[in-house]
C-alpha cells in the first residue's frame, strides 16, 4: 500500500468527481469457495462461472467505461486455474490489479500472482483462527510467508495486506496479529464483522461482538499502535467510528466502487444486493445509466455499514484531512 500516488489520485478524481463514475471494479471472479465459514453467505451462492473470454470482454468494457482498478474477489479467486491470465490481461489493458484471498491455496499458487499489484489475505486470528475459519493457522501462515518471499523475488513494490475482521472470537488475538504484521513486514487492516441477514441468530450469538467494553478497549489499543507507527492502514477517524459504532459519514461507495457478481450482475454494494442490471449482457455504460435513479434511492435509504473500504474511501472523497493523511490507500 502507498500513502499517496499523485497520478493514480488524479485519474481517480477525474473519473469519480468529473465523470461521476466509479474507478474501482470489485468483481466476483468465481462462484465457488474451498472454505465453509459459518458467518459467510457467499459460498452458498453458487452458479455458472463466466469463461475467461467473457471476463476479457468485461474488462475491455470496464476500461472503456473508465475503470482503473480491477479487484478480483469472492468467493475464492485462487480456485480459478486461469486467474493468472485474467490478472495479466487486466494489467495489459492498463488497470491496477488487486485480489482478496482466504489464503488456503497461497502456498501452491504464490508464484502465479506476478500480475497482482495488491494482494490482500484474510487473517482473522491466531489462536482463534481455526474456530473462525475451520483451517489450521499454520497452513495459512505457511502460504503467507511463501507469498511474501515470492513477491520479494518478483520485485513487487507493494507489501501484502492482512485483513482482519473483528468478531467476538478474536479480540485477544488482535495485538498478536499487529506484531506479526510488523515482523513479516506486511500491512494490516481491521473492520468489524457485519451481521448479514440470512445467517442464523445462533451463529451471530456465537461470533458477534457482544462484550462492548472489551471491544472498545481492543480498538483503542489498535489506535495506540497506529500512533506508534505499527503497519496499520486504517485511519484514526475510521477506527474511532468502529470503536463507537457510529457511521458518521456520507456513503459515497457506490460512486467509487462497482460491485459486480460472478454472473455480471451490478449491485450497489456488498450490503445492498439488489440486482441493478447485467454488465456482461448490456455493458457498463447502459447499466450504469439505467440504474442511476434506483442507486440513489438505495443509498438514501441505507442504514450504513463500517466496511473499511467503503467508509475510508467515502471519507477520502469527502476530503477528510486526517483520512487523507493516515489512511494508506492504493
Amino acid at each position: 500500500m502507498s500513502r499517496f500516488n499523485p497520478i493514480l489520485a488524479m485519474r481517480a478524481l477525474w473519473q469519480i468527481r468529473v465523470r461521476k463514475r466509479p474507478f474501482v471494479l470489485s468483481h466476483g471472479v468465481n462462484a465457488r469457495c474451498n472454505m465453509r465459514c459459518k458467518f459467510c453467505g457467499y459460498w452458498k451462492k453458487t452458479g455458472e462461472e463466466p469463461t475467461k473470454e467473457e471476463i476479457f470482454k468485461l474488462l475491455d468494457d470496464a476500461r472503456d467505461f473508465g475503470i482503473g482498478v480491477y479487484n478480483a474477489w469472492t468467493v475464492e479467486p485462487l480456485l480459478r486455474k486461469d486467474l493468472p491470465q485474467i490478472m495479466a490481461y487486466a494489467k495489459k489493458i492498463g488497470m491496477i490489479t488487486s485480489m482478496v484471498t482466504n489464503g488456503k491455496l497461497l502456498y501452491e499458487r504464490a508464484e502465479e500472482l506476478v500480475d497482482v499489484d495488491y494482494l490482500s489475505v484474510s487473517v482473522d486470528g491466531v489462536k482463534s483462527y481455526k474456530e473462525i475459519r475451520r483451517m489450521d493457522f499454520e497452513t495459512l501462515l505457511k502460504g503467507l510467508k511463501k507469498a511474501i518471499e515470492v513477491r520479494k523475488l518478483q520485485k513487487q513494490r507493494n507489501p501484502i495486506l492482512m485483513n482482519c475482521v473483528l468478531t467476538g472470537k478474536n479480540l485477544d488475538d488482535v495485538e498478536t496479529l499487529i506484531l506479526l504484521a510488523k515482523k513479516l513486514k506486511v500491512k494490516i487492516s481491521f473492520e468489524p464483522v457485519h451481521e448479514f441477514p440470512g445467517i442464523s441468530k445462533e451463529v451471530w450469538n456465537d461470533i458477534g461482538i457482544r462484550d462492548m467494553e472489551k471491544f472498545r478497549s481492543t480498538v483503542d489499543r489498535i489506535i495506540e499502535l497506529k500512533a506508534q507507527d505499527y503497519p496499520i492502514i486504517n485511519s484514526r477517524t475510521y477506527l474511532k467510528m468502529v470503536r463507537d459504532g457510529k457511521m458518521d459519514y456520507r456513503c459515497l461507495a457506490s460512486g467509487i466502487i462497482m460491485n459486480v457478481t460472478h454472473d455480471g450482475t451490478l449491485e450497489t454494494c456488498r450490503v445492498q444486493n439488489e440486482p441493478l442490471g447485467n454488465v456482461i449482457w448490456d455493458g457498463f455504460e447502459n447499466v450504469w445509466k439505467n440504474s442511476e435513479k434506483r442507486r440513489k434511492e438505495i443509498v438514501k435509504n441505507c442504514t450504513g455499514c463500517l466496511f473499511f473500504g467503503y467508509t475510508e474511501n467515502s471519507l477520502m472523497q469527502s476530503f477528510n484531512p486526517e483520512v487523507l493523511m493516515h489512511y494508506e490507500w492504493m
